[in-house]
C-alpha cells in the first residue's frame, strides 16, 4: 500500500505528455498535442493530449485519462502497479505501508510474471559473467561478436549452463510458484530448464520491462534450432513487439525513421556502433502489430536485410502490409554473404549510414527491378509481373501516391500509362467495398463518441446507418450537474467570499439522491458529500485522480473536449451580458439545478396522476393526494416561471 504523501508527489511530478510520449510520437496542436491513438488502429491522429489539464482522450474509440490511467490502460496495471510505474520513471521512492498477506497474493498475475522475468535475467546475466562455463562459452561468444562489456550490461544479456535445472531449483528456492515459471515457458513441464547451453537474449515491452526470452545455441546440434524464444502468455505476444523498441524510440522520433532488421545481434551490433534507431523482426516476418508500433513513432520506415534469396523474399512478405498502413517505405539489400552485423564491423558507422542512405530503394522501384531480372524477358512472366505490381500499388491508400507510383511503374514497364491505371483501378475497386465498410464503422465509433445519445446500428445489403436511441431525459439532467461539479469543483459561484460549486451544488443534490439514475453519477456526489462532510475543500483534481475507475473516467470524459473555446478575450473582445462561457458557474449552476428539479417534479406528477386514477384508491387518500398533486403543480410552474419555460 502505497502512503498517500507518496501518491500525491507522484500525481503532481507525473507530466502526462512526458509519460505518453515514452510510447506515442505527440505534435503541437495549438495548446493541446495530438498523436495516433494507441489504443486502436487509426491513420488519422484523434488522440489529444492536454499538458495544461494533465488530461488525455482518443476521440475515436473513447479512451481517456491521467497519465496514471494510460499507464493503467496501456500496460494493463492496476492503479496501484501504475503509480509504482510512475515512481519509479520518476526516480520517486515508494516505501510501502505493510500489506497483509492475502492483500499480497491478490496482486495481479502479470506483476508475479514481471517479477519470475526479472530474477530469470539477474540468473542469466549472473552466469554469463560469474561462472567459469558462462564465460568460457558465453562471453566468449559475446566478445567475438565484438559487444563491449557496458553493451553486455545495457542490454542484460546473459547465459543458460548446460546441467538441465540450474535455474529451475533456484527459482523454486526463492519460493517463485512453478506453475508460473511453466507459464512463461522458463520451465518445462517436466521440471527441467527451457534454455539449456544457449546465450541469452532478454525481449524487453515499450516501457522497459522484460517480457520473454530468445536464446541462441552455439553448437553445431542439427536436431536443435538456431534460436528458442519464450511460449506467448500472459505479457508476451510476439506479434506485438520488436526486439529493441524499448531502446530504440527515442531515436526513432528524433530521427523520423525507424530501421529494421532481422536479428538480435544486428540490432545490438548497431546500436553499439551510435545507429540507435534500429529494431528487429526476430527472424519473423513483419505483422501488422509490429508496423503500427513502429507508426506511433514515425511514418518512415527502412528495410534492411541480407542480400541473400532469403533476405530479399523476407523483405517483399514485409512490404505490403507496410503499404496498407499507408507508410513511406526504402529497402535496402546488403551485398550478397553480408549481414547488419558483419557490415557494420568491416566499414564502421560512417560508411555503413552513407551505404544506408545512397542504397535506399523506393519499394516500387526495389520490386520493379527485382521481378524484370527474374522473368523480364518472358511475355507471359512479364504480364504477370504487370498484375503483382498492380496489385501491390492497389493496396496504397493515398490515391496521389497511387498516381505517382503508377507513372513510375509505366515509364519502367514501357507499358501505356492508361492500361496500367486500369489494371490497379480493377484491384482498388475489389478493396472498395472493404475500405467503405471500414469508413462506416469508423463513423460508426466516433458518433457513439461524440453524442450524448446511444446509436443503434442498422444494417441493409448494401449500407450501414445508424439511428439515436431514446434517452432517459433524467439521466442527462444528473449528467449536466455532475459536469458542472467535476470540472468546477472549486471555483466560485460568483465572488470569492461565495460558495464554490461543490459547495453550493452538493448539499443541494443530497435531497434527490433517492432520484439519481445513472450509478456513476449518485457515487460521485456521494463521494464529493463525504469530502465536505469531513470539512475537506473539494477539487476537480479528487474526481480525475480517484481510485474509482469509473468515477475517473466519466470526469475525465467531461473535462477533454473536442473543442476549445476561442480565446476573445485574448483578443479584447467580450462578452457584454454574461461572463465567458467557462465562467459562468452561477447561471449554468443554478439554471441545471432546475432543469433537474422539474424532470424530478414532472415524473412524481404523472405517478400521481396514476395513483388518482387506481380504482382502489380510497376516498380519504384521494384527497390527500389531490392536495400532494396541487403541490407538485405549483412547485411545478414555479420552476418553470424561473426557467421561462411554457408548460402545456
Amino acid at each position: 500500500m502505497i502512503p498517500n504523501k507518496t501518491v500525491e508527489e507522484i500525481l503532481t511530478v507525473a507530466r502526462v505528455e512526458d509519460v505518453i510520449e515514452d510510447f506515442v510520437t505527440l505534435k503541437r496542436r495549438g495548446v493541446n498535442m495530438m498523436g495516433l491513438c494507441p489504443f486502436h488502429d487509426e491513420k488519422s491522429p484523434s488522440f489529444v493530449v492536454s499538458p495544461t489539464k494533465g488530461l488525455f482522450k482518443c476521440f475515436g474509440c473513447g479512451k481517456s485519462g491521467t497519465a496514471v490511467g494510460f499507464v493503467m490502460q496501456h500496460e494493463n496495471l492496476t492503479y496501484p502497479e501504475a503509480l509504482r510505474y510512475l515512481a519509479n520513471k520518476y526516480n520517486i521512492v515508494v516505501e510501502e505501508v505493510e500489506v497483509s498477506e492475502k492483500e499480497r497474493e491478490i496482486r495481479q498475475l502479470s506483476d508475479s510474471l514481471y517479477i519470475i522475468n526479472d530474477f530469470a535475467a539477474a540468473h542469466f546475466n549472473t552466469n554469463l559473467l560469474n561462472t567459469d562455463e558462462g564465460r568460457s562459452i558465453g562471453l566468449t561468444y559475446f566478445k567475438e561478436r565484438g559487444f563491449l562489456e557496458k553493451t553486455i550490461n545495457h542490454w542484460q544479456l546473459g547465459y543458460a549452463m548446460k546441467e538441465g535445472r540450474v535455474m529451475s531449483k533456484e527459482a523454486l528456492i526463492k519460493q517463485y510458484k512453478v506453475e508460473n515459471l511453466k507459464l512463461l515457458g522458463l520451465t518445462t513441464q517436466n521440471d527441467n530448464d527451457f534454455f539449456r547451453e544457449r546465450v541469452i537474449f532478454p525481449i524487453h515491452n515499450l516501457s522497459g520491462k522484460i517480457i520473454a526470452f530468445a536464446g541462441r545455441i552455439l553448437t553445431n546440434i542439427k536436431t536443435q534450432p538456431k534460436y528458442l524464444n519464450s511460449p506467448e502468455s500472459e505479457i508476451y505476444n510476439k506479434r506485438k513487439n520488436l526486439f529493441g523498441m524499448f531502446f530504440a524510440k527515442g531515436e526513432i522520433r528524433k530521427n523520423d525513421e525507424c530501421i529494421l532488421v532481422e536479428g538480435y545481434t544486428d540490432v545490438i551490433t548497431l546500436h553499439q556502433g551510435g545507429v540507435e534507431n534500429v529494431v528487429a523482426s526476430s527472424g519473423t516476418s513483419l505483422t501488422e502489430e509490429q508496423i503500427k508500433l513502429i507508426q506511433r513513432f514515425t511514418s518512415n520506415i527502412t528495410i534492411l536485410y541480407d542480400g541473400d534469396n532469403a533476405g530479399i523474399k523476407a523483405a517483399i512478405r514485409g512490404l505490403d502490409l507496410v503499404l496498407q498502413q499507408d507508410m513511406n517505405v526504402r529497402l535496402v539489400l546488403l551485398p550478397d554473404g553480408e549481414d547488419p552485423d558483419s557490415f557494420f564491423k568491416k566499414n564502421g558507422t560512417d560508411n555503413f549510414k552513407k551505404f544506408i542512405e545512397t542504397n535506399k530503394k523506393d519499394f516500387i522501384g526495389f520490386k520493379t527491378d527485382l521481378l524484370l531480372a527474374e522473368h523480364g524477358n518472358d511475355p507471359i512472366k512479364r504480364a504477370e509481373i504487370l498484375r503483382d505490381l498492380s496489385n501491390t500499388v492497389a493496396l496504397i491508400p493515398d490515391p496521389i501516391k497511387r498516381v505517382t507510383y503508377i507513372r513510375e511503374l509505366s515509364s519502367k514497364l514501357e507499358i501505356d500509362e492508361k492500361i496500367l491505371n486500369g489494371e490497379v483501378e480493377k484491384e482498388v475497386n475489389k478493396r472498395k467495398k472493404e475500405w467503405a465498410n471500414q469508413l462506416q464503422r469508423d463513423k460508426i465509433r466516433e458518433a457513439r463518441q461524440n453524442s450524448d445519445n446511444e446509436v443503434i446500428i442498422e444494417r441493409t445489403e448494401d449500407q450501414v446507418s445508424l439511428r439515436p436511441v431514446e434517452v432517459n431525459p433524467d439521466i442527462l439532467q444528473e449528467k449536466n450537474l455532475i459536469r458542472l461539479l467535476v470540472t468546477g469543483a472549486d471555483k466560485y459561484i460568483e465572488n470569492q467570499e461565495g460558495p464554490t460549486v461543490s459547495e453550493y451544488l452538493l448539499p443541494i443534490l443530497e435531497d434527490y439522491l433517492d432520484y439519481f439514475e445513472d450509478p456513476t453519477s449518485k457515487k460521485i456526489v456521494e463521494y464529493g458529500l463525504h469530502k465536505i462532510k469531513l470539512g475537506e475543500k473539494v477539487f476537480p483534481s479528487d474526481f480525475i485522480n480517484n481510485t474509482d475507475q469509473d468515477i475517473s473516467q466519466i470526469s475525465v470524459d467531461y473535462t477533454m473536449s473536442k473543442y476549445e473555446y476561442a480565446k476573445w478575450e485574448e483578443r479584447g473582445v467580450y462578452l457584454q451580458t454574461q461572463p465567458m462561457p467557462e465562467k459562468n458557474f452561477k447561471k449554468d449552476t443554478y439554471q441545471s439545478i432546475l432543469r433537474f428539479k422539474l424532470h424530478k417534479v414532472k415524473k412524481d406528477l404523472k405517478e400521481m396522476e396514476i395513483l388518482l386514477k387506481s380504482p382502489d384508491i380510497t376516498d380519504d387518500q384521494k384527497i390527500i393526494d389531490i392536495q400532494v398533486l396541487q403541490a407538485l403543480l405549483k412547485e411545478r410552474n414555479d420552476i418553470a416561471k424561473e426557467l421561462t419555460q411554457i408548460i402545456y
